[in-house]
């Protein structure tokens, strides 16, 4: 599976999976909605995001990296750096 790799098709890309993950339309998430404010968000959720998300891009996100991801943009941010190193 190719994913797109511009920063608007990864904002909607992780907007998708967190969205499908979270149980939220994706309509409901921007790229600034805090992620721990969503209501039945827990660490299960987040852990399959991230896995989703890794595995769509081929990437592995640092423990470091994703315990501090709060917002789309956050993880938009981290997933265009991690390209960016295996580029």
């Amino acid at each position: 599976m190719t994913i797109p790799v511009t920063d608007p098709e990864i904002v909607t890309t992780v907007t998708e999976i967190a969205a499908i993950e979270l149980g939220v339309p994706a309509a409901n998430l921007s790229p600034e909605t805090d992620l721990r404010e969503i209501e039945g968000m827990d660490s299960v959720k987040v852990l399959r995001m991230i896995a989703k998300i890794e595995h769509a891009y081929d990437i592995e996100l640092d423990d470091e990296v994703v315990f501090d991801l709060t917002t789309i943009a956050g993880t938009t941010e981290a997933v265009r750096a991690a390209l960016a190193e295996r580029a």
